[in-house]
């Protein structure tokens, strides 16, 4: 039977795949809810069972965080030694991804072992994140079994953020996980979890401690425990339909309840379809709706085939995928759409009896055709079956009022008796017999069955009145030519109901072919545009082409706001396009959000952002239903893709000019401060000999050698300030980490800056558990130097100066207050720039360096640092610097292992 054979494109995406796979590596995912599950200790494990078994593998790298149990099973393995990796004056230690591919090139069928498969790699390694090393691993031939969290699937990402309320910005494409050839699940409830934690068994004791205030609450472990099932369970469930669709299964597996909403074009479509929406949450199973385009459904008026695709809109907002199958028998294509999907229940109206006697209801051929499906079904009111049997009566009337058709079949069957009949001493009977069958198949090609049918039944009459002896009786001289005509009638209905269906379905093919092919020119030119303005082009044209609408596309800019891209033709609801980007939700016309707009607005769905919005005025041309809506979308969200590439081309291009632009300044100001620094000393030198010579200078040669030596001193300083900010930005500056305690730090800083600090009130008040910080002092102090030398400059003299700190949860707090005019609105955050300064035409000397190199001091010691304005009584009374110092040593300085990402507060 046609129906049960493979689809021949499922056959060649089915070969394409296993030509792609052709000597690629397998990988192998332990996955599991949260760190400390096992995750590793099990791959371990299944490693030294793979040994014994004769497999060729290597530790590429493993992670056992003081674990004695893990590093137990780890130790008679062979591991790689790891790369070292120079950064900031110091050496990391990485997966050595070279060793590795020489690994596998020396043994065939190799494993490599890579733990943390999310880790990010140390700047300088060949691929900035550890899955890329474990792809280009499987693309040499080399299998690979890593490990991961749910936390870091980048789908489930912004899901797990809030759930927690940390970030996590270690994350995988889904496409890799996906595409992993197993995944192994290592589960552990969250009790067991938590007294692992408390044993010391995850982190070290401190570690554990904040990780089970903030992370390992049991409401988060209870959370992502049921995402790490879940997102197996879908993939265990995509791998059941894939092998089902390869070895061709035609039963329906019930191994997880799943629901078919059987829409026809009555008005029982809405009841079935909010019936299944209940069921389907009450069970938490996954649903689909589907309409079956017949022929004859498509010859009926378009009201009915009108709100077929209503109902199936709302199926669409109530959570289902909807489907709109065209076949001659919908009972065939329901049963083949339920198998592909293996979907359980088909849930449909329970209609009143059919037409005629001999016809079997709907339900009654699919329990006979489909006995592994559930056949379900809904009650329906009353008022339903009055309207039923009201439209069969108007679809009578109509039928009966449509007399062209079977006039066409009269006229031909007779102009063919008409024109056969001179010819009867030259045609054969069953020549002739050919003539009627090819008026049958053109009538039923071009009016469809019924007057295909007509043209059978008078093809067999005139065939009987005309040429079969005695001519012009109907009398049968022959018995023998009761089997002609009996056969000659079936041969003719069967013919024309075969060509009226295939006009039908080829009709509806050349349709979605021509959709399709529209897609494919516009994704085509799309993806040669490089302008905005084109993108918009390309769009109005596939728009006017397919719906006869006019569109305009609004872009936004860097400030998130709309702006129409030139050539919309358009008119533009700035209140509803603005709604519709805001929400990232369809408005106007035909939705549910400000219907008697006459627009519909589209918001442009990129993968990073709404870029924007598409509007259309679609006036009486947009078919109803959900296929014109999808195609739409599919369009908007081709044109959002591009209006993002070519965003971040715009990006990548400042991005290389700006790079290249802070190379060439900082290159030309360090070699320009080297040459300055020469004559700089020469001139501070020559100034103190002057005050020196004898006979002594008058007073006002001692005040101009004084000037110059001022002067001279001062450009030094911002020479050497040039300098400083040039090699921290390049990172040539090493920190040398001490833990000191912070009074220190603040009693030196106040000790360089006595002399600009004269006649100034220093309040220092830093409390007695101030924790020890491991910091380089030196950098330090030049921040705080910064900060009370722009203090003393910028403020009214004899005012005072406030140094502070507390501890605030994990960090230390170290703020500086002044009682000066404050900074510039709305310039909080420039005033850390190079060469910025808080009032540009100001007399205060300076190039704006001082908080820019503040900024990158911090920065170097993984803190913080920023400034906004004190304000008291309505008015600004001074400004505010706060800077932000870890307690905890960094994990690359002292050696020890840092927390996770999701076991820190963020």
């Amino acid at each position: 039977m046609f129906d049960d054979r493979p689809d021949p494109d499922a056959l060649l995406a089915r070969v394409m795949q296993q030509e792609a796979q052709a000597g690629r590596g397998r990988l192998k995912i332990f996955f599991g809810a949260n760190a400390g599950v096992g995750k590793t200790y099990a791959m371990l494990a299944a490693a030294r069972a793979a040994q014994a078994e004769g497999t060729p593998l290597v530790i590429g790298v493993v992670e056992t965080h003081g674990r004695s149990d893990t590093e137990a099973m780890a130790r008679d393995l062979p591991r790689l030694a790891l790369r070292q990796v120079p950064y900031k004056e110091r050496t990391l230690h990485e997966f050595d991804l070279d060793a590795a591919l020489a690994f596998g090139t020396a043994h065939a069928e190799a494993l490599v072992v890579l733990d943390e498969l999310a880790h990010s790699n140390s700047p300088g390694s060949r691929h900035p994140k550890r899955w890329q090393d474990a792809e280009e691993l499987l693309d040499a031939g080399i299998d690979v079994w890593t490990t991961m969290n749910v936390q870091h699937l980048e789908s489930l990402n912004d899901v797990v953020s809030g759930i927690t309320g940390i970030r996590v910005w270690e994350t995988v494409p889904d496409r890799f996980f996906d595409a992993a050839d197993e995944v192994v699940v290592v589960d552990l409830p969250p009790d067991e979890l938590l007294e692992r934690l408390k044993a010391g068994k995850v982190y070290l004791p401190q570690q554990a401690e904040r990780a089970a205030a903030h992370f390992f609450r049991k409401g988060n472990l209870l959370a992502l425990r049921e995402l790490a099932l879940r997102r197996t369970a879908d993939r265990v469930d995509d791998e059941m339909r894939a092998y089902r669709r390869q070895v061709a299964v035609k039963p329906v597996w019930p191994n997880r309840d799943s629901l078919l909403a059987c829409i026809g074009a009555g008005d029982a479509g809405e009841k079935v379809v909010r019936s299944c929406a209940r069921l389907a949450a009450q069970l938490d199973a996954p649903w689909h709706a589907v309409f079956v385009e017949t022929p004859a459904l498509l010859r009926e008026r378009a009201a009915h085939r009108e709100q077929a695709q209503r109902v199936l809109k709302l199926a669409q907002e109530l959570g289902a995928t909807t489907a709109t199958l065209t076949a001659p028998d919908p009972v065939a294509a329901l049963v083949r759409y339920a198998r592909e999907y293996n979907l359980v229940r088909l849930v449909l109206g329970r209609h009143d009896q059919a037409r005629w006697p001999w016809q079997r209801s709907l339900a009654d051929r699919l329990t006979r055709e489909a006995q592994d499906l559930d056949v379900l079904q809904v009650a329906l009111p009353v008022l339903l079956h009055t309207r039923a049997a009201q439209r069969r009566q108007e679809t009578v009337a109509t039928d009966a009022v449509a007399w062209r058709g079977y006039g066409a079949a009269a006229l031909a069957c007779g102009a063919t008796a008409l024109l056969t009949t001179p010819l009867v001493g030259v045609l054969e009977l069953s020549n002739i017999v050919m003539l009627f069958l090819l008026v049958v198949v053109g009538v039923g090609l071009l009016f469809g069955r019924g007057p295909a049918v007509l043209a059978a039944f008078l093809g067999v009459g005139l065939f009987d009145f005309f040429f079969v002896p005695p001519r012009f009786s109907f009398a049968v001289s022959d018995v023998q030519y009761l089997v002609t005509f009996a056969v000659m009638l079936l041969v003719a209905l069967v013919v024309g109901q075969l060509t009226a269906g295939l006009k039908v379905q080829a009709e509806a093919a050349t349709q979605r072919e021509h959709r399709v092919r529209s897609l494919y020119d516009m994704s085509r030119d799309l993806s040669a545009a490089l302008l905005a303005e084109q993108v918009a082009e390309i769009g109005a044209r596939f728009l006017r082409a397919e719906f006869r609408a006019r569109s305009t596309l609004l872009a936004s800019d860097d400030h998130n706001r709309l702006v129409a891209v030139h050539g919309g033709d358009a008119t533009v609801d700035m209140g509803v396009a603005q709604w519709a980007f805001d929400k990232a939700e369809p408005a106007g016309r035909g939705t549910g959000t400000l219907p008697a707009s006459p627009c519909l607005v589209l918001p442009l769905k990129a993968p990073m952002r709404v870029r924007g919005v598409l509007v259309l005025e679609v006036g009486e041309t947009l078919p109803p239903g959900p296929e014109p809506m999808q195609l739409l979308e599919t369009c908007a969200s081709l044109l959002a893709i591009s209006l993002e590439r070519i965003h971040y081309i715009d990006v990548a291009q400042k991005s290389t000019v700006q790079i290249e632009s802070e190379r060439l300044r900082n290159s030309l100001l360090s070699a320009v401060s080297h040459d300055l620094r020469t004559p700089l000393a020469s001139l501070v030198g020559l100034s103190e000999a002057l005050g020196m010579t004898t006979p002594g200078l008058s007073a006002a040669q001692q005040e101009v050698a004084n000037a110059i030596k001022t002067s001279a001193q001062r450009m030094s300083a911002l020479v050497n300030n040039l300098l400083d900010m040039a090699r921290l930005e390049s990172g040539a500056v090493p920190l040398r980490r001490e833990w000191l305690p912070l009074e220190e730090v603040v009693g030196s800083a106040i000790v360089a800056c006595a002399s600009v600090l004269k006649g100034r009130d220093i309040e220092v008040s830093l409390p007695d558990d101030l924790p020890l910080l491991h910091l380089d002092a030196s950098l330090i102090e030049r921040v705080l130097v910064n900060l009370l030398e722009n203090a003393a400059k910028y403020t009214p003299a004899g005012t005072s100066i406030v140094i502070g700190a507390q501890t605030h949860s994990n960090e230390v707090l170290l703020w500086v207050d002044d009682q000066g005019p404050g900074l510039p609105a709305g310039r909080e955050e420039r005033v850390f720039e190079k060469f910025e300064r808080g009032t540009p035409e100001s007399a205060t000397p300076g190039v704006g360096l001082g908080l820019a190199i503040c900024r990158a001091i911090m920065t170097a010691h993984g803190g913080r640092i920023s400034g906004h304005n004190r304000q008291a009584g309505g008015r600004v009374v001074g400004s505010h610097f706060v800077m932000t110092l870890a307690r905890g040593a960094p994990p690359e300085d002292d050696g020890t292992h840092a927390l996770p990402e999701e076991a820190v507060d963020s």
